[in-house]
């Protein structure tokens, strides 16, 4: 008998994605055959975002190009929806703080509820990375504030670029 494959997701928005994020995404790498970096590209809880999802696609692809069983795709369905139409069995989500936790438990009870067979696993942010966040980052930048070391380098030099606009 074939090996059952382990597919996971890891959904975010990624505007932009941070080394916070490669770190998550990496280290889901390391538990499932297959990870799926799955970048919404219609958010209802966020503000419109600052790159558009095929900018933040390439700006993934090249940050996590080290990972081979990694890959990158769009989407803007239901996360269970879309991890079933996947054959994921997992949902993979970083947690920074007590507020992460307390929004991705809600979420996890409602996607419980969709989907049941659709595990969601939670990996604790590394110390270095527990305080980063996209807005955050955004922000720095805006003010002149240096991010060569939370973010890959071509989303540093990119998001310059986009904030001089």
């Amino acid at each position: 008998m074939a090996p059952d494959p382990r597919i996971a997701i890891v959904p975010g928005s990624y505007d932009p994605v941070t080394n916070g994020h490669v770190d998550v995404i990496s280290r889901a790498a390391g538990m499932f055959d297959e990870v799926v970096v799955a970048v919404v590209n219609a958010s209802v809880r966020k503000t419109k975002s600052l790159f558009e999802v095929e900018e933040r696609v390439e700006m993934i692809e090249s940050a996590i190009g080290h990972l081979p069983n990694v890959s990158v795709d769009p989407f803007d369905t239901l996360v269970v929806e879309y991890a079933r139409r996947r054959g994921a069995k997992a949902i993979v989500k970083g947690l920074r703080a007590i507020s992460d936790f307390e929004y991705e438990f809600e979420m996890n009870q409602l996607n419980r509820r969709l989907a049941p067979d659709v595990e969601s696993v939670f990996v604790m942010a590394s110390p270095q990375y527990s305080f980063l966040s996209s807005s955050g980052i955004k922000e720095m930048a805006t003010f002149g504030g240096d991010i060569r070391d939370l973010v890959p380098e071509e989303v540093a030099t990119r998001l310059q670029e986009a904030l001089a606009r």
